[in-house]
């Protein structure tokens, strides 16, 4: 990707509010009235910090704590701390062998290296050319890897631990003094690393050599002031205030309350909570789901808000019962749609986004995540059981579960979000089903949404076998980029050839396509859904697709209508543990664990495909950075008003 052409200014301007409009006049104008405040690499900042007489830290751990963490928890953190001590660490699907002295303005991918002695806001970081991927760059500036190394000082007290955090954080500080660089380009990465540092001083607290490191270094003084001053200085504002915002107003709120040290850090507080609660109601819909409607981001928005009213909270200025509550719902609304194998749905963006990193990341399911929570706001009684990681351990030692009023049992339908799970309700594998139908991302230009409207994903005791197809990618791919988040990279209906919703960008849509579930019901063991979605009522002739899908005694019955006669084409995305045997309209599927037969409707012509590049069809994103191929089943043809066509997936013998 280099930089971004015209017409993607144009449209996005187009997309703001004149409300917007004006913030970000002036944040332009601040931006290029605090050029004189930039600190170039080595140059002596002579600045004079605002400080307080005392320098205290926040609340530190319990004794003892450490040794709570269970014996497997320890070994992964150690493990993996071992693995980062060599140099080695997976960042965003990409394996690092630099970590020992990591370069922190080289792309790995690419291995374009940006100046870091460039005015900040003179340099673009949309453009590839320059800066590289901006997402690797930034991501491992985020410092869990070295939040993961002081974890393991914590665990054991091997000061080789904490002197390479020490070595890394000093070389961080110095190599990116105020304004000078791409890491100063984004507020969220800011709000990130000081939660990181906040956690670093928390873990790293009876190490003989930490108030060397924080307090009684003028580095670590200027760096926690400049973040603190840029954050208060510079907002998402208007369509951008999505989970940036959220991240910013944590981080803010987390470094003043740890790190109150400064004449403003009280202002700085109350600020960045009055915002964060702002926000945090802003970003969720009342049931307790991220508005953003890409299921990742619920929880990195919703661990964001944790751990800074738990910040709030050690500090003595604890966050509303209104907020708590607000964030005891997210974590509901986790435990809720989570398959039986804890993993979550695939809907929307997800490029990994985490809040703090003790523990090593695990991807596929959301154990960390619900253990998490139980350790902050307690169980429901119908949540699914999660094993203790290091993180909840240490987090359960400080504080004491906040129950608020709890859904009496798992509720399965969330209607201001259009999300939905169907499940079996027999004996035997479990059959795990998302459908969607709600509105088609947040915010005037839904930066994480896809083409997903009425789209289904299935899962049988945890295997994808209808697969959302994930991300793979943000920069630098545009044709990956929007296959990814095309309506016919989704188990949906594509109507003459167009998409669903229409984007201009790569986190930039234009119009958006809105679902509405017209009916959900349960009777006995079987489980109905019944929805529509306005995607294609914009063109020349306008239709309404509407899809039915039934669960029951192991079978799930699609039913797909058009209002108007159009051509079609309705793709079944297999996961990438599934084979198929196609004949005509007929298929059998197999898995390691499993089998089906799928009844296609047969007056459409249906074709496999696996791992296509002319056109991109077949393709299956794992995880942020990584894409394996898959099977893609497309039928094509013409649809007749109200004339349904009917795909079954029988999954039991």
């Amino acid at each position: 990707m280099s930089r971004q052409p015209l017409g993607w200014y144009v449209r996005r301007l187009r997309r703001m509010s004149p409300t917007e409009l004006i913030l970000r006049t002036r944040d332009t104008g601040r931006r290029t009235a605090w050029a004189y405040r930039q600190v170039r690499p080595g140059q002596d900042a002579a600045i004079h910090l605002p400080l307080r007489k005392e320098l205290t830290f926040g609340t530190t751990l319990p004794p003892q704590t450490a040794f709570a963490v269970g014996d497997e928890a320890r070994k992964a953190v150690l493990d993996t701390a071992d693995a980062i001590m060599a140099g080695n660490l997976e960042v965003l699907g990409v394996e690092r062998t630099d970590l020992r002295a990591p370069d922190w303005f080289r792309d790995p991918t690419t291995g374009r290296r940006s100046d870091p002695a460039q005015y900040v806001f003179k340099l673009n970081h949309r453009n590839e050319e320059v800066v590289g991927n901006i997402k690797q760059v930034w991501e491992l500036s985020r410092h869990h890897h070295l939040t993961q190394l002081a974890a393991a000082w914590y665990l054991t007290h091997d000061d080789r631990y904490a002197e390479r955090v020490a070595d890394h954080l000093n070389d961080w500080w110095r190599s990116n003094p105020f304004l000078s660089g791409v890491h100063w380009a984004s507020g969220i990465e800011l709000g990130l690393r000081l939660i990181s540092w906040t956690w670093i001083r928390r873990l790293l607290n009876d190490w003989p050599e930490i108030t060397d490191l924080f307090e009684h270094n003028q580095l670590a003084l200027q760096q926690i002031y400049w973040h603190q001053r840029y954050l208060a200085a510079f907002q998402s504002h208007g369509s951008s205030a999505n989970n940036h915002v959220i991240a910013e107003a944590a981080g803010q709120l987390v470094g003043a309350c740890a790190f109150p040290w400064f004449t403003k850090s009280a202002r700085w507080r109350d600020d960045a909570a009055t915002l964060l609660q702002k926000e945090l109601d802003a970003n969720t819909f009342p049931s307790g789901v991220n508005r953003e409607l890409a299921t990742d981001y619920h929880r990195f928005v919703s661990e964001l808000g944790l751990y800074a009213a738990l910040e709030a909270d050690w500090a003595g200025h604890p966050l509303s019962e209104q907020t708590w509550a607000l964030l005891t719902r997210t974590v509901d609304v986790a435990a809720a749609i989570v398959d039986n194998t804890l993993r979550p749905p695939r809907q929307g963006d997800d490029d990994e986004g985490m809040a703090l990193v003790i523990d090593p990341p695990d991807i596929s399911d959301w154990s960390a995540y619900l253990s998490l929570g139980a350790a902050v706001v307690g169980r429901a009684h119908w949540w699914p059981q999660s094993p203790p990681t290091a993180t909840s351990v240490i987090l359960g030692a400080l504080v004491s579960g906040k129950q608020s009023d709890r859904p009496a049992e798992r509720p399965d339908h969330f209607d201001d979000a259009g999300v939905t799970i169907l499940r079996s309700r027999d004996t035997g594998p479990e059959i795990w089903c998302r459908a969607d139908a709600g509105p088609h991302g947040f915010l005037s230009i839904a930066a994480h949404a896809h083409c997903d409207a009425l789209s289904l994903e299935v899962r049988v005791d945890g295997v994808d076998i209808l697969a959302d197809p994930g991300t793979y990618c943000y920069h630098g791919e545009e044709e990956w980029r929007n296959y990814f988040r095309s309506t016919i990279g989704h188990n949906t209906v594509e109507v003459a050839g167009t998409e669903q919703s229409a984007w201009g960008g790569p986190f930039l849509w234009l119009r958006g396509a809105t679902g509405t579930v017209r009916r959900y019901a349960t009777d006995g063991d079987a489980v109905s859904w019944d929805a529509e979605h306005d995607g294609y009522r914009s063109g020349e002739t306008p239709i309404t697709h509407r899809r039915t899908a039934v669960l029951d005694d192991g079978v799930l019955r699609v039913e797909d209508r058009l209002d108007g006669a159009a051509d079609v084409r309705i793709a079944w995305h297999l996961g990438p543990d599934v084979s198929v045997e196609l004949d005509g309209a007929t298929g059998q599927l197999t898995w390691p664990t499993g089998s089906a037969v799928v009844e296609l409707p047969a007056g459409l012509t249906w074709t496999s495909h696996r791992g296509g590049d002319d056109p991109l069809l077949g393709w299956y994103s794992p995880r942020f950075g990584h894409k394996v191929p898959s099977t893609t089943l497309v039928g094509s043809g013409t649809l007749a008003p109200e004339a349904p066509a009917t795909s079954t997936f029988s999954f039991r013998s």
